[in-house]
This record gives C-alpha cells, sequence and structure tokens, in this order.
C-alpha cells in the first residue's frame, strides 16, 4: 500500500530582510508566508514603496500541497534570469504557501544574465536561510451526523483517533465537522462507515 505523505514544510512568520551585494548592486531578500494568491500584489507593492530607488522587485511564489500552483515574474529583467532562480530556490528548499521577494538596487555595473541569475538565487537562498521554516499536516475534514445518544461512541472514536473538533452542534439531531491527517483518514472512514447509526461524509476543502 502505498505511504501517504501527509507534512508540508512552510513559514512560521515572515522572514528577516537579508542584503546581498554583488558589484555594488544591492539585493535585498524576503520570504512571506501566504495562503492565497491576492495576498501577493499588496506584498509587492509595499516592498517597491520601501525601496523606491530598486529598478527591480523579482518574487516567485507557490501554494498549495498536493495540488501546486506557482508564478515567477522578472518585473523587467531579462527572461527567466530573476523570477525562476527565486523559485528555483523555493523548490530546493521544499516548502509551499510562500512568497519570495527579492529587489534590487542598481549599482552602475552590469551583472550580465549569468550574473543576474546568480544574485537572485544568492538573494532567494539568504532569505530562506533566514527563516523560521516548519512542517505542517495536511488533513482531511468530515462531518458527522449522528443523534445524541451515540455521542460517547462519536467522542470514544474521535479521541481514539485524535481529531480535532473544528464544530459541533449538540442537540437531538448532532453535528461534528472534525479534522484529522491525511494518513489517518481512511481508518476514520471505515470505522464510522461500520457503525450504522453515524453518517459521516468528507468536505472537500
Amino acid at each position: 500500500m502505498e505511504e501517504i505523505n501527509d507534512t508540508y514544510r512552510t513559514l512560521a512568520k515572515p522572514s528577516e530582510e537579508i542584503l546581498f551585494k554583488e558589484k555594488k548592486s544591492k539585493f535585498y531578500g524576503y520570504v512571506f508566508p501566504i495562503e492565497n494568491e491576492d495576498e501577493v500584489k499588496p506584498i509587492i507593492e509595499l516592498l517597491k514603496k520601501k525601496h523606491h530607488t530598486a529598478g527591480h522587485v523579482c518574487y516567485a511564489w507557490q501554494l498549495g500541497t498536493e495540488v501546486v500552483r506557482y508564478r515567477a515574474n522578472d518585473d523587467g529583467e531579462p527572461n527567466n534570469s530573476a523570477g525562476q532562480p527565486i523559485y528555483g530556490q523555493i523548490q530546493a528548499f521544499n516548502v509551499t504557501n510562500v512568497l519570495v521577494a527579492v529587489a534590487r538596487i542598481f549599482g552602475g555595473t552590469k551583472l550580465g544574465v549569468g550574473g543576474l541569475i546568480a544574485a537572485y538565487r544568492t538573494g532567494a537562498q539568504m532569505a530562506l536561510e533566514a527563516s523560521k521554516i516548519e512542517e505542517r499536516l495536511i488533513e482531511d475534514t468530515f462531518q458527522l451526523s449522528f443523534e445524541y445518544p451515540e455521542m460517547d461512541i462519536v467522542m470514544r472514536i474521535l479521541k481514539q483517533r485524535q481529531c480535532q473538533i473544528i464544530s459541533q452542534q449538540m442537540e437531538m439531531d448532532c453535528k461534528f465537522v472534525v479534522s484529522i491527517r491525511k494518513s489517518e483518514a481512511n481508518h476514520l472512514l471505515e470505522t464510522f462507515e461500520s457503525l450504522h447509526k453515524i453518517a459521516i461524509k468528507k468536505i472537500d476543502s
């Protein structure tokens, strides 16, 4: 049976600003945890205000665990000389739900495409090295429906399986929304499906 990978790596909080210098050009690197694409634009706009003399604020982001989405942006630098090297570091550090940005202030000496690739890669790498990366669980969510007399057995199973109760409605007809780490989800489903007085259904995230 195929083992289910149910953890992912992401950031606990935004990284400290790092500075990498190359031939008098300054590269300021940042990493931010994000939950959706809408967060990207405001962060980049803030960085452009902060570094108003920066000619380019290049970035890459990745979202998702099982289905991954990503984007890389060169912000006017030569094609694939900035966004892709930054994204390469997201892959190298095996993190997701992150935005990595590098702001460049030109120092008067052209670096060439090879130099830019190396500098943006190093800026992203240093920012990720300065980040607090943590491992989190991928979880599945279920709804349970049952009558009040079944409460004891439901609670016992949830405790055994180390489920987290997200919401509960306790009347004669009870409804619980619970989450469990993905690798344990099938066991939970089979356990409750074998109990005819308790209905369980998966909630798509």
